[in-house]
């Protein structure tokens, strides 16, 4: 038994070290945990699908529920705001623009959401077993899809059925917008993941900057009402300056046809650069995804310690 042991240990000793864990160099670090999530893909598809089955688990309707409540917020805001209070009487297609708005809004807070807890979630796995720890707001980031996915094929069939869609150019906002507000919300999320593992406060910072945010970007209301009320001044571009402004808005140019033809008092109001901020929106989204996960990577050599 003896010679058993020290025979083991004589093995374990010839093993040659290996280093654990990611590179901390600012460029070539990138390079190393894109091909460490790659490695990982297949744990990454099993994180998602236990995330899209423990959220419909036991449920009888199962992924009917994902509809449930932005179909029930488009009623509310549909009659509240825009019968009761008359939004709808200045907005053309006022169901299909808050639909657009809502559908885009709930990709972005799901991600921005599941992101800031995956860590927590998922503790007991970052504390027993080495993997790179991008994958868990990955994971999240999956599930937020698939729910988009739905969300989305039931708004493209409201979009041809009530108003048609812009058979032109216009249709190229559509995959930018989405493709930035991704982009966007994984690299706010993977920043987010990382300080709520210290600083457990961040999760209900987010969701009151969430409630924020909402109001500030135009889902119920059309930025035609912002311009007529600030004018073109520095408030109004502080508002265009908004990443989420700027998808929502690139995502109702591109489906929103009766925002672009309706004429009169229905008319309405778009930058005139809008495909401009777009781009540099997803520029920049392409960089702060790059930073946020250079950020990710320095915070979680203690996450284990910390959970």
């Amino acid at each position: 038994m003896q010679a058993d042991v020290q025979a083991r240990a004589a093995r374990i000793a010839a093993e040659p070290l290996v280093p654990i864990g990611q590179s901390t160099g600012f460029f070539s670090g990138t390079i190393k945990s894109l091909k460490e999530i790659w490695a990982h893909r297949e744990l990454l598809v099993l994180l998602v699908r236990r995330e899209i089955k423990a959220r419909y688990k036991g449920s009888s309707l199962g992924i009917v529920w994902s509809l449930g409540r932005p179909i029930l917020q488009l009623f509310i805001y549909y009659f509240a705001i825009g019968q009761i209070l008359g939004a709808a009487r200045q907005t053309p297609d006022f169901a299909i623009f808050v639909f657009i708005g809502l559908t885009m809004w709930g990709l972005i807070t799901e991600i921005l959401s599941g992101s800031t807890t995956s860590l927590l979630a998922n503790s007991g796995l970052v504390k027993k077993v080495y993997l790179p720890r991008e994958i868990f707001p990955l994971s999240a980031v999956g599930g937020a899809l698939f729910n988009f996915m739905v969300q989305f094929a039931v708004l493209l069939v409201a979009v041809a059925v009530i108003s048609g869609f812009p058979l032109d150019a216009r249709l190229l906002y559509v995959p930018v917008s989405i493709l930035t507000a991704i982009l966007f919300a994984v690299a706010v999320g993977l920043i987010l993941a990382a300080m709520n593992v210290y600083l457990r406060d961040t999760q209900h910072l987010v969701e009151i900057a969430l409630i924020l945010l909402f109001w500030a970007s135009p889902i119920v209301y059309s930025f035609t009402f912002v311009h007529n009320h600030l004018q073109g001044n520095w408030l109004e571009q502080l508002y265009l300056s908004n990443p989420i402004t700027i998808v929502i808005m690139g995502m109702q140019k591109g489906l929103w046809d009766a925002g672009s033809t309706a004429t009169g008092t229905l008319a309405q109001y778009w930058p005139p650069d809008l495909e401009l901020r777009l781009l540099i929106t997803l520029l920049v989204s392409v960089v702060l995804l790059w930073l946020g996960q250079r950020i990710f990577s320095r915070l979680q050599g203690n996450f284990a310690q910390e959970l």
